[in-house]
C-alpha cells in the first residue's frame, strides 16, 4: 500500500478481546459463601462464553462476516464483542489484499489505517454497553468499512433504485439498444508476456468476437465488437502507445517507449507530471461511453506517478462529463503458482504469503482513482485465462445503462 500503515498483532486483539470479557464478567467463577446473587448469576458466562479468548478470536477469524455479524446476534455480550475495533481493524488488514474488486461505492477509507491506535482502555469504555453510539460518531468504524468493502457483503451498501427508475429500465430493454463503445489503454496492454488483447480475440467460450475490425487511428488502434453472455453486444477501440514493432522491442528489452498517445506538458506546482492526450484520442474520448485501462499488476512495476496523470488526461478531455465509467483491470500474466483458494482453512493459511500481484486496493491508491469523480472499479484479471473479465465488463456495461439479465 502506498504509504506506510501501522500493522496490528494477534497478540494485541486478543488482548483487547480478554480485557473486554474480563470486564464485562467480573465475578466470573466468584463465589461468596456458597450464595450466588440472581443479577451475578445472570452475568455468568456460558459454555461458549468462558472459553479462552484465544479460542473465541481463533474461531472468528475463520468465520465469514456474515457469520460473526450472526454470533454478535447471540447475547449482548458477544454483541459488544463482535464489535471491537481492533479486530476489524486487524480483518481489514489481513483480507484486503486478496479482494478480487475494489470500486468507488466500495473502497475503504485508507487513511483510518494511517491513524495511530487507540489504547485498550479507551476502547473498552466505548464497546460496553450503551457505549455503541458514541464509538461509531467520533472512533473509526473498521467494521463498517470492512462490510462496505468485502466482496461477500458490498452488495448490501449498494443504494437501491428506485421504483420510477425500475420501470424505465422494462421499458428501455424493450427497445433495440446501442452498441456501447470504449477505449482501453494501459501498460498491461504492452508488458506482458501474455497479451491480454490477443486472448481476447481468441477465447470465444468467454467473450465471442461479433465484429471484425473496422477502424484505425494512425496506426495505433483499432475496434472490435463483442458479444457479452449472447445478450449484449459491445465495441472494444485498443489504444497503444506505438506500433507493434517498438512494443515488441521494448518489451523484450524492458525499456520504455515514447508514448504517442499522450504529450508531456511539465509538471504542476507539486511534482507530478501533466499529460494532454494526443488530437487522435482526443476525438476518440469524445465518441465513447467508457474506458478500461490495463494496468501492469506484476511485481516491478513502475511509473506509477504518469499513469495517474494519463488517466487523469483521458477524463479530463471528455469536456467535464463525470457519467462515464472506468474499468480497470488490474492484469497479471498467468495464475498464482498456488491453486484457488476454495475452503475456508486455505483460504486462512493462504492468507500468511505474500501475494505474486498489486491488491486491488493499492492499485485504486496507486492510480489515484479515489480522487475522480467518474464511477470507477479496479477488478483482478489473468490474461492467460481471462480470469475476473467477465465482473469487469459486467459492471462496465450495468454503468453503461445496459440491462443485463443473469
Amino acid at each position: 500500500m502506498a504509504g506506510p500503515i501501522q500493522q496490528l498483532s494477534e497478540s494485541t486483539v486478543i488482548r483487547s478481546l480478554r480485557r473486554f470479557r474480563d470486564r464485562y464478567f467480573p465475578t466470573s467463577g466468584k463465589v461468596d459463601n456458597g450464595v450466588v446473587d440472581v443479577e451475578e448469576e445472570e452475568s455468568q458466562p456460558g459454555f461458549l462464553d468462558s472459553l479462552p479468548v484465544d479460542v473465541h478470536f481463533l474461531i472468528m477469524t475463520f468465520l465469514s462476516p456474515a457469520d460473526i455479524c450472526c454470533l454478535g446476534a447471540t447475547s449482548q455480550y458477544w454483541r459488544a464483542m463482535v464489535r471491537d475495533p481492533l479486530l476489524w481493524r486487524f480483518f481489514l488488514l489481513r483480507d484486503m489484499p486478496y479482494w478480487p474488486s475494489i470500486d468507488h461505492l466500495t473502497m475503504p477509507q485508507l487513511e483510518l489505517l494511517d491513524a495511530p491506535l487507540v489504547s485498550e482502555n479507551e476502547i473498552l469504555d466505548d464497546t460496553e454497553e450503551g457505549g455503541d453510539q458514541e464509538w461509531t460518531e467520533s472512533k473509526p468504524d473498521y467494521m463498517a468499512e470492512y462490510l462496505r468493502g468485502c466482496p461477500s457483503c458490498r452488495q448490501k451498501w449498494l443504494p437501491s433504485r428506485p421504483t420510477y427508475k425500475v420501470v424505465t429500465s422494462f421499458l428501455q430493454s424493450l427497445v433495440p439498444s446501442t452498441e456501447p463503445r470504449y477505449a482501453m489503454f494501459g501498460p498491461g496492454m504492452e508488458k506482458l508476456d501474455v497479451s491480454l488483447v490477443t486472448r481476447l480475440m481468441h477465447a470465444p467460450d468467454v467473450l465471442p468476437v461479433s465484429g471484425t475490425p473496422h477502424r484505425q487511428i494512425n496506426g495505433i488502434g483499432s475496434g472490435i465488437s463483442y458479444m457479452f453472455n449472447n445478450q449484449q453486444k459491445f465495441n472494444i477501440l485498443t489504444l497503444y502507445s506505438t506500433n507493434r514493432a517498438e512494443r515488441e522491442r521494448a518489451r523484450v528489452q524492458q525499456q520504455n517507449i515514447s508514448n504517442k498517445l499522450f504529450t508531456f506538458e511539465g509538471n504542476d506546482d507539486s511534482g507530478y507530471p501533466v499529460y494532454s492526450p494526443a488530437p487522435q484520442v482526443q476525438q476518440v474520448c469524445q465518441v465513447v461511453d467508457g474506458f478500461i485501462y490495463v494496468a501492469n499488476a506484476e511485481p516491478g512495476r513502475d511509473e506509477e506517478e504518469s499513469e495517474a496523470a494519463q488517466i487523469r488526461a483521458v477524463l479530463s478531455s471528455i469536456w467535464g462529463s463525470t457519467s462515464r465509467p472506468l474499468l480497470v483491470l488490474s492484469c497479471v500474466s498467468r495464475e498464482e503458482i498456488e491453486a484457488a483458494r476454495t475452503t475456508t482453512l486455505q483460504t486462512s493459511t493462504s492468507r500468511n504469503r505474500t501475494r505474486c500481484r498489486t491488491a486491488c486496493v493499492d492499485m485504486a491508491k496507486i492510480l489515484g482513482l479515489p480522487h475522480l469523480a467518474n464511477p470507477w472499479m479496479v477488478q483482478d484479471t489473468v490474461a492467460e485465462s481471462l480470469s475476473g473479465l467477465l465482473d469487469g465488463i459486467s459492471w462496465l456495461l450495468r454503468c453503461s445503462g445496459v440491462k443485463l439479465y443473469s
